[in-house]
């Protein structure tokens, strides 16, 4: 006569148990490199570096320079743009960086989200 309820040979306590401690090892290591992230700076330029921005992994910004030869009262357009596709760039970089570092943790998860 089978048994009636449990795990057949305490094999699933075992697996829950591993897999637990996986998942909080896991949980600690995102955890350090969210932190290591946010630490972090990344610098873009535009305009063949008249327009410098520094972001942070908070995605704060942290820093602009901008070289006196870029700052045209007549064209503050160009002065915008720049600022904004510098900004962009380097946001850019924050967020690739940020799925490189995801993809670490979950590359090996495969179907199980």
């Amino acid at each position: 006569m089978a048994k009636r309820g449990g795990f057949p040979g305490g094999a699933m306590p075992g697996n829950m148990n591993n897999l637990m401690k996986q998942a909080q090892r896991m949980q600690r290591q995102m955890e350090e490199k969210t932190k290591e992230m946010e630490e972090k700076e990344w610098e873009a330029t535009a305009g063949g570096g008249a327009v410098k921005v520094k972001v942070s992994g908070k995605k704060e910004i942290i820093g602009v320079t901008l070289d006196p030869e870029v700052v045209d009262p007549d064209d503050i357009e160009m002065l915008q743009d720049l600022i904004m596709a510098a900004v962009n760039e380097a946001l850019r970089m924050v967020e690739e960086e940020s799925a490189e570092m995801l993809q670490q943790f979950t590359g090996g998860l495969g179907g199980m989200f």
